[in-house]
Order: structure tokens, then C-alpha cells, then sequence
């Protein structure tokens, strides 16, 4: 009968042990698997987009869906309707960014942060022309196109493998959209017989309708930014006088066109994405 009981309580025990040890072994699985999801998650680096602090808020919101926003401000550096427009004081070669070295130090701490590699050009930009639009230049994979006697230094220097194409209206990027295959979409006719005369595909479009705060009009390249095959809008094209042309021009070039709020296309200084 005492043997009979001990033997139950020893099948006891082991069936409790056989459980115990069944649920570390599925605890301790859980646990890589976690781990492993939490490094997965900790290699997703999403893409950077510097913004106009003062674009439309709905627009601001809307493009932090396709990465990290840096909303761009400064204040007493150039004059108020141009002081928070990214291309003003940045230019992006290939991979590079270019600032101007009087940005204010919070958004330089910001790059350097979230581990945005950089270096400073050699002209301060300032109140009056051409201070305004030393980093205003368009930049692709062939060419630099910008007003060259104002271009800065550190620009050249690293296009010095690039088609340089000389066009009087300095606020390039502003006015010009450069797209792949050597496209272009315009607001400026100058520009649009320039490039036109190299044999480079460019698309004119009237900016009458674009608001930039303080001025009759904006420019369509300041209303825009570039990443990959997506266009994205300050507004919606269904509000602007060339929408057609656009959509067609874009939907040619096998684009996605992303509009930012229902609104007019607003000029806010482009939109700079950085992988």
C-alpha cells in the first residue's frame, strides 16, 4: 500500500516536472522570437524629410507618413517669405547634403543626431540677392544647373563630373523639378528655352496659381519634392491651371503623384528627402 502511494507520488512529480520544463522550453522560444523582431525593428531606417515648418499643417502631417519630418524654420537670417524654405539653405548632391553654414545650431544638432552626414558650403545666406540663392541649384546624376556666377564653391567642387548648364533665373530650385531620365517640369520660360535647346525633355507649366505668402505667386518647384518614382504635392493639381500637362508629363514618366491637402499648391521652399 506505502509503495503504492510512494509510486503515485513519484509519477506526480515527474508529470509536474515534464510540464515545468515544456514551459520554459516554449518561454524561452517566445523570447527569441522577440528578440529577434525587436532587432528587425531596430534596422528599419526610415527616410528623412526636411519641410517648411509653415506649409499647411494637414500637409506637414501628411508627409510624416512616408518618413521622418525635420520641420525647417529660421528666423533675422534672409527675409520672412523664403527664411524657412529648405532650398535656400540645403542642396543635396547625390548623396551628399550641402548647408549653408549659418544655419541655426538646433537643426545642425538635429542632422548630426539622427546621423545625417553633412558639410558646410562657404557663403552665409542673407537678406538680399544673391545671398538668397547661393544653394539653389538643381542637381541630378548629369548635370548642375543653377546661375553659375553665384553657385557656391562647395557645389562645384563635388559636380566637378557634371554637365554644368548656366541659366540666368538663380532661384533654380525653386523653379525646376528634376525628374529621372533627364526630365524636367518648369515654371520658368528661361529656363524651360535653356534646357529645351540642350535637348533635355521639359515640361512648362504657368505658376499663377501657386501661393507663396507675401508674393503675386510661387514657383512649381518649390511646391514639390522627389523620392524614388512618388511626386509629392503641396496641394492638389485639381487646383491648378496645368494639372493636365502635369499628370500627363508624370504619368508618362511612370510616377505616383502623392498630394499633400486639398488646397492650392503652396510654395513652401521643396520638400529635401534623404536616405
Amino acid at each position: 500500500m506505502l509503495k503504492t502511494t510512494i509510486n503515485k507520488i513519484i509519477f506526480f512529480f515527474l508529470y509536474l516536472l515534464r510540464i515545468f520544463v515544456r514551459s520554459c522550453r516554449y518561454s524561452k522560444i517566445s523570447f527569441i522570437v522577440d528578440l529577434t523582431a525587436e532587432q528587425s525593428n531596430s534596422r528599419t531606417v526610415k527616410i528623412v524629410i526636411i519641410a517648411n515648418k509653415n506649409i499647411p499643417q494637414a500637409a506637414l502631417k501628411q508627409i510624416g507618413n512616408y518618413g521622418n519630418v525635420l520641420s525647417f524654420e529660421t528666423n533675422g537670417i534672409t527675409y520672412p517669405a523664403i527664411s524657412s524654405h529648405p532650398d535656400v539653405f540645403f542642396c543635396k548632391v547625390d548623396d551628399t547634403l550641402i548647408i549653408a553654414p549659418n544655419i541655426p545650431s538646433k537643426f545642425r544638432n538635429q542632422l548630426i543626431k539622427i546621423d545625417i552626414s553633412f558639410i558646410e558650403g562657404t557663403k552665409k545666406v542673407g537678406y538680399s540677392y544673391p545671398e538668397t540663392a547661393t544653394y539653389n541649384a538643381v542637381v541630378t546624376e548629369k548635370f548642375l544647373i543653377h546661375n553659375l556666377k553665384i553657385t557656391d564653391s562647395s557645389i562645384k567642387e563635388l559636380c566637378g563630373d557634371k554637365t554644368a548648364i548656366h541659366v540666368n533665373q538663380a532661384y533654380t530650385r525653386c523653379n525646376l523639378l528634376p525628374l529621372k531620365n533627364d526630365g524636367f517640369i518648369t515654371s520658368d520660360l528661361v529656363i524651360h528655352n535653356t534646357l529645351s535647346d540642350v535637348g533635355l525633355n521639359v515640361l512648362y507649366v504657368n505658376p499663377k496659381d501657386i501661393i507663396l505668402p507675401g508674393f503675386d505667386n510661387g514657383f512649381f518647384g518649390g511646391a514639390c519634392g522627389v523620392n524614388n518614382n512618388k511626386i509629392f504635392v503641396i496641394g492638389s493639381l485639381r487646383k491648378f491651371n496645368d494639372a493636365n500637362n502635369v499628370v500627363a508629363y508624370l504619368k508618362e514618366a511612370k510616377y505616383e503623384i502623392i498630394e499633400l491637402y486639398d488646397g492650392s499648391l503652396f510654395d513652401g521652399g521643396s520638400l529635401i528627402f534623404l536616405d
